[in-house]
């Protein structure tokens, strides 16, 4: 059973270049909210005789990405845990107590296939954090890449574009708004509304609603150099399935961006 002694942002660990990438990524969000970084190794148990091994290779793998974040040089404190555990149940239960839970979009199993790991998905469904779903961590040119929020219905949109804010003020960057639920007189004039009072929080950010003719994941597919981050919730229209499986893969394939998942409940 883990223990969390502290909030964290969690990383799950498991020997790949993606996880490298989360682990990574994951620093600015815990340099923020002034929590470490917890790395998570969860050993499974089902094959007792190759344990020793498995063992060494999550101390190799953990030592080696603790070694990465602290090359950086930020300030941001280390913890780590290698447990016993199926991955997915091992970091569901971190998910509990930590303030968000960071994975590589692609684990060992898929690494030279471009496509989202089956723990990412599981993850991504039902962990009760936000969960981050990292591309890729590499440096652009372009500073200032647009952080895209996509609204559902009403009854969560507004977390999710607090949390979208949040996200582009941190990074400084253009927010990007694509709404989902049918437009009408009525929601049309309440988002104008409400993107309003954003931009009078949020002057120095570049705040704009966007239209395309499907959703934020054709809009991230036809803008991928420009996109940083994609924020949305497991309520979404069309579904995680959709995000995560075949049709996202092939939208995101060529991209780095990473996808941030909410629940209604976890958005802030």
């Amino acid at each position: 059973m883990i223990t969390v002694k502290t909030p964290a942002v969690v990383v799950g660990v498991d020997g790949s270049a993606a996880a490298l990438d989360a682990a990574l990524w994951a620093i600015d969000e815990a340099e923020h909210r002034g929590v470490p970084l917890h790395l998570i190794y969860a050993v499974d148990p089902t094959d007792p005789d190759a344990q020793a091994q498995r063992l060494a290779c999550a101390r190799t793998a953990v030592k080696d990405v603790a070694n990465a974040v602290e090359s950086t040089g930020r300030h941001v404190g280390i913890e780590t845990s290698i447990l016993q555990g199926r991955p997915v149940e091992t970091l569901l239960r971190a998910s509990r107590s930590a303030l968000m839970l960071c994975v590589g979009a692609r684990g060992l199993q898929h690494s030279t296939h471009g496509r989202i790991g089956s723990t990412a998905a599981a993850l991504s469904a039902g962990a009760q954090c936000p969960v981050a779903v990292v591309r890729s961590h590499r440096v652009h040119g372009r500073k200032r890449r647009s952080v895209i929020v996509e609204l559902p219905e009403r009854c969560t949109a507004g977390l999710l574009l607090d949390r979208g804010l949040e996200e582009a003020r941190r990074r400084n960057a253009p927010l990007r708004i694509v709404a989902t639920s049918p437009r009408t007189a009525d929601t049309h004039t309440q988002w104008e509304r409400r993107l309003a009072e954003s931009r009078r929080r949020y002057p120095q950010l570049d705040i704009r609603s966007v239209s395309c003719d499907s959703d934020a994941l054709g809009y991230v597919a036809a803008n991928a150099d420009d996109v940083a981050l994609m924020v949305t919730s497991r309520a979404r229209r069309g579904g995680l399935t959709e995000l995560l499986g075949a049709a996202g893969n092939a939208a995101l394939r060529d991209t780095d961006c990473s996808i941030l998942i909410c629940d209604p409940q976890t958005a802030l």
